[in-house]
């Protein structure tokens, strides 16, 4: 094959979930690490991976115990300066690799980071690789001997690219790690904590409001908390709200252990959609929730962005705050048109799929990781924007937005603020001319 394989909405959606071809199998495939993959490919790449992830703990440092290849790379990939002194390693050579050796000097290298902090951390979060995962390693016994001995709580975090398509891969493996040293509390009726994700929600999303309105009176992020106590004051939460898939196991966990009941919501991008789950939401809180100003500005986002550019034909990559697939169909039900979408397609989003089969049938599907993108030819699509930084590598000639800033978007907000970056990327680029 020398071009780049795709498929359409309505050829995918016709074959089913069950029979998805497995050029669009990351698993059933060589992995294909282009530049617009780099960054979310590994588990311990970019922006959140497993090693700046596990630092979500206010005052804990990280530990990494790996081969010095595996630590070379997460060094060059560097950190916000505010955490590389939160960073320690201990290296594995062949003979440890061969004997497993190493994690008997593991305790002792805990107690050594700890006595070398100027403050105590509260939590030293072990770091380990695919190399423990094929030695079959039992973490979890490693690190209550470590804690014993050093007098602080240590945590595994487990960067094993290797289980990216099992039942508890990385990014959710790595959630319910930072959860997991939360204690019993008494339970604040007024308190809810929001999971999902490693960084704030942006400050004029209306879910904060819509909670508040409902009697809520502290709504927790872990991004937020800066402190180890105002972490532990997540237990108190009455409810845990889920808005990233990859958390649902954190959620169960903290269910299990300390009583917190979840309720999940989904990112999307219609409008009636976003007020038909708040609808929801509301039903199960025993409250009525009044979006329809947010959902005014929204709506009224969109229109300006229609009204000034026109039907304009996307192109949407998976390298972005968003499901592509939903975000696609959300732009088609907005009357604009999607030409093609990147992104890697499951039980999950299959749904969209279908959906997008109905309304737009032509719309191209590739895999990010498929070894046939080094065909791509990306000035011969018909496009003339792309949204996510993958999109955008494919198109550096075509006018486009990235959408993964680490404040993320969420609801009406959400919406709008996407739709006036949308503008004002055309906007620059037209100018430019």
């Amino acid at each position: 094959m020398n071009r780049a394989y795709s498929i359409t909405a309505a050829e995918l959606a016709g074959r089913g979930v069950n029979d998805i071809p497995p050029e669009l199998l990351s698993s059933a495939n060589l992995v294909y690490s282009s530049p617009a993959t780099l960054a979310f490919n590994s588990p311990g790449a970019q922006g959140f991976g497993v090693k700046r992830a596990g630092l979500a703990v206010p005052g804990s440092v990280m530990l990494l115990v790996a081969p010095a290849c595996c630590g070379r790379n997460i060094a060059a990939l560097g950190c916000e300066a505010s955490l590389a002194e939160r960073f320690f390693y201990l290296m594995q050579d062949d003979t440890d690799i061969v004997t497993g050796r190493h994690l008997a000097r593991i305790p002792e290298a805990v107690k050594e980071v700890c006595e070398s902090c100027e403050v105590k951390p509260s939590a030293v979060m072990i770091c380990i690789t695919c190399v423990d995962a094929l030695l079959g390693t039992d973490m979890e016994r490693v690190c209550r001997k470590a804690a014993d001995y050093a007098g602080v709580p240590v945590v595994p975090c487990y960067m094993y690219a290797l289980t990216r398509e099992g039942r508890l891969p990385p990014m959710a493996s790595v959630r319910r790690s930072v959860y997991s040293l939360l204690e019993p509390r008494k339970k604040n009726p007024a308190a809810v904590n929001i999971l999902g994700f490693f960084s704030p929600l942006r400050d004029n999303c209306e879910l904060y409001a819509l909670l508040q309105s409902a009697g809520v009176r502290a709504v927790r992020e872990i991004s937020r908390c800066r402190t180890f106590e105002e972490y532990q004051m997540m237990a108190e939460a009455n409810f845990n709200l889920v808005l990233n898939q990859e958390a649902r196991y954190a959620a169960a966990d903290l269910e299990k252990r300390l009583g917190i009941p979840s309720i999940e919501l989904v990112r999307l991008h219609g409008t009636d959609r976003i007020a038909n789950q708040y609808k929801l939401l509301g039903r199960a809180v025993g409250a009525v929730f009044d979006d329809s100003e947010p959902r005014r500005q929204a709506e009224a986002a969109v229109e300006a962005f229609r009204a000034k550019h026109g039907r304009r034909t996307f192109a949407v990559g998976e390298w972005l705050n968003a499901d592509p697939f939903e975000l696609a169909l959300a732009l088609v039900r907005y009357g604009f048109a999607v030409s093609e979408i990147f992104g890697t397609v499951g039980g999950a989003n299959f749904v969209y799929v279908k959906r997008l089969a109905e309304l737009s049938p032509d719309t191209r599907i590739h895999s990010n990781l498929s070894p046939t993108m080094m065909y791509y030819r990306g000035r011969d699509a018909a496009c003339d924007v792309v949204l996510g930084r993958d999109a955008m590598y494919y198109h550096p000639d075509r006018p486009g937005v990235p959408w993964n800033d680490e404040r993320q978007p969420f609801g009406h907000a959400g919406v709008r603020a996407l739709f006036e970056a949308l503008s004002a990327a055309l906007d620059g680029k037209e100018a430019a001319r």
